[in-house]
């Protein structure tokens, strides 16, 4: 079964929305902004509680609360890739009283991945906030002969199937990043999922899997200690938790760009001066000196930005996962 792309016009039709936010925000009755919030409001995190999606969604809680003078409180609802939790913030009413924490995974992957998707980002769902984004690095162990990306794809090349690659599991920005990096690079590199990171970082150690795309602060003790060599970051530019490692764009393989990011959406039909209002309470707590490196402390960049500069990104990783999830056609069910 082919997975499904959301079209050319779907993806046009919600940047232009979005884009219309600041213009529209006068429009709006001005008490939508001066009485929000005036009772608690819940941020749904569709993920399980622990991981750094968690910690992030309560970060921001906790600064919302002290901004806006209510509380903001994380409910986890786990499941379906993220899709439980977003679904049911898709159906909520939308009033700014219920809120998604969203990352690319459950909102630019998943309407493409899943052939059974319950709502529709493009259409259920209203970017409000862009908190952060993270980058992995791409690790192989210190026994495999290549010490850069080029060498890596010339060794693929001249052994097409035989190199192994290891992921979190299928659909995840492991894997993902895994198959755009084939398409790119033209290897065919054998992807092989775990139920977790942990496991394939044990397979990875022990020279069973050739290569990973790994998260930043799991990878770095390996790599200082000798036992991985990162060949590359997956981001647009270097990390500052590893400056002497490449991008793989400048490192053999130009233009290759793989990152996840993290952020606040509310149900579609939330009014614009709402959006806006907690829009600028999110650039503020993401602006803090103390906010930048706790999130530099879990691998991930804070960032700002308007509603629609939100949407716009999400539209272009929504377009650019579909392709390379159709093209080697991956499916979830």
């Amino acid at each position: 079964m082919k997975a499904k792309v959301l079209s050319a016009i779907g993806k046009m039709a919600w940047v232009a929305s979005l884009a219309a936010l600041p213009m529209s925000a006068g429009a709006a009755s001005p008490a939508d902004a001066q009485d929000y919030p005036n009772r608690a409001v819940r941020i749904v995190v569709p993920f399980a509680a622990g991981g750094a999606t968690d910690l992030f969604g309560r970060l921001i809680a906790s600064e919302l609360t002290g901004t806006l003078k209510q509380q903001f409180i994380v409910e986890n609802k786990p499941g379906g890739g993220g899709n439980i939790g977003s679904n049911q913030v898709a159906k909520s009413s939308a009033d700014g009283y219920t809120l998604l924490f969203g990352a690319a995974g459950n909102i630019a992957v998943n309407p493409s991945l899943f052939s059974n998707m319950p709502y529709s980002p493009s259409k259920d769902l209203a970017p409000v906030a862009l908190m952060g984004s993270s980058m992995n690095v791409l690790v192989v162990p210190s026994s495999l002969p290549v010490k850069s990306v080029q060498e890596l794809i010339e060794l693929a090349k001249a052994k097409p199937g035989e190199l192994n690659y290891g992921s979190s599991g299928n659909g995840g920005t492991t894997h993902l990043s895994g198959e755009l990096f084939n398409s790119m690079a033209q290897t065919r590199i054998v992807h092989v999922p775990y139920q977790g990171s942990g496991p394939a970082m044990v397979d990875l150690l022990a020279a069973r899997v050739q290569m990973m795309f790994d998260n930043l602060p799991s990878s770095s003790p390996h790599i200082q200690r000798g036992e991985l060599r990162a060949l590359g970051v997956t981001g647009a530019k270097r990390s500052a938790l590893l400056p002497d490692v490449p991008t793989i764009a400048e490192s053999g393989l130009p233009g290759f760009e793989a990152t996840t990011w993290f952020g606040l959406f509310a149900p579609a039909g939330t009014p614009p001066a709402v959006i806006e209002k907690i829009n600028a309470a999110v650039n503020q707590a993401m602006a803090k000196p103390a906010i930048i490196e706790r999130l530099r402390q879990l691998g991930t960049d804070a960032a700002t930005g308007t509603p629609a500069s939100f949407a716009e990104l999400v539209a272009k990783d929504t377009a650019k996962w579909a392709k390379v999830i159709k093209d080697a056609n991956i499916v979830m069910n």
